[in-house]
């Protein structure tokens, strides 16, 4: 609802307005003193009769009042103060991202290009629907690192996560690390809401903290954990080098849906299978929504002011001008 009302930023300059009566009283008394052209006679003036411009000789004194008025209205600056009351969309959403980059992403189940490539793509594209969030990013295998901390700054993220490949970090799956390292990123997080999105395709088979102990963590702290599992295990085409090239053999890749059910249920968040690309996409597209739903709504009053000076100030000038160009003409006045 907007509420519109006049003022004066200036009010203090009205009071030049009380002087206009005593400019008045005092041009009438300059006239009465000012010398005037006498007659000899009455009768020689009989003959001559007003004209319209004698009749209008009050006419330049009027125009001169007000001119001043005016430009006395301009200088106390009138404005239209605009009130609008509005809900406000605040964000204030911290997202950590903690990525699978052990081996066994290397799987190509995911034609054409294996588990890891399909999914920094996505993730890529979730990065860019994002707007004032601030996002990092945890990569893992054996051991958990902070790729990137929360950032706006998604070009920079974007370019990291292009440079995340496998085969870096020892081998592994160490999710509770995993879990650690993103709440550490969140700590110190003053964000209304805090998130962690976890993509694995294995089962938590190294580091040194519990995942359960971790997602109870992450339950103290109000930290949700999204939870996506790649891949549905079992046996799975995974590339081999031989001695004729690579060649594709069927590995078997094991799998804790329970464990990441489990995560996501204890920290208010939600599970997920992604067993190819476009669920992947379906999966990160549910998290976006749910992530739309945590946005707050805050009551905001904004006031506009529009300076409406001009509109005294020129009308000021316009009548200054007409009355010195009157006075200088048709309705001179001779002593």
């Amino acid at each position: 609802m907007e509420l519109s009302t006049f003022q004066f930023a200036r009010p203090f300059a009205l009071l030049l307005l009380v002087a206009v009566p005593y400019v008045l009283v005092a041009m009438w008394l300059y006239r009465r003193r000012t010398p005037r052209l006498r007659f000899p006679s009455s009768h020689l003036a009989e003959g001559l009769k007003p004209t319209l411009w004698t009749r209008l000789r009050w006419l330049p004194p009027l125009l001169r009042v007000l001119a001043v008025a005016l430009a006395v209205l301009g200088l106390a600056r009138p404005q239209v103060r605009a009130q609008r009351t509005e809900d406000v969309t605040v964000e204030g959403i911290d997202i950590v991202i903690a990525l699978d980059v052990s081996t066994s992403m290397r799987a190509v189940d995911f034609k054409p290009r294996n588990r890891l490539h399909v999914a920094k793509q996505v993730i890529a594209d979730f990065i860019r629907k994002r707007v004032n969030d601030r996002i990092g990013l945890v990569v893992f295998a054996g051991e958990a690192y902070t790729q990137a901390p929360l950032t706006l700054d998604y070009n920079v993220l974007l370019d990291v996560l292009k440079s995340v490949r496998m085969g870096v970090i020892e081998d592994g799956t160490a999710i509770g690390n995993a879990l650690a390292t993103s709440l550490n990123r969140l700590k110190k997080s003053k964000a209304k809401s805090k998130v962690v999105i976890l993509v694995t395709d294995g089962d938590n088979n190294s580091g040194n903290i519990s995942p359960t102990e971790a997602a109870a963590i992450a339950k103290q702290m109000g930290v949700k954990v999204y939870t996506i599992m790649v891949g549905k295990g079992g046996k799975v085409p995974y590339p081999v080098d031989g001695l004729f090239g690579k060649r594709y053999q069927y590995v078997e890749m094991p799998v804790n849906p329970a464990l990441l059910k489990q995560i996501a249920k204890t920290t208010g968040g939600e599970f997920y299978v992604a067993t190819d690309r476009e669920s992947l996409e379906r999966n990160f597209q549910s998290i976006l929504d749910e992530l739309e739903k945590t946005k707050l709504m805050e009551g905001g009053t904004y006031v506009r002011y529009t300076e409406v000076f001009p509109l005294a100030i020129l009308p000021a000038v316009l009548l200054l001008f007409l009355e010195l160009l009157l006075s200088a003409t048709r309705l001179k006045t001779f002593p």
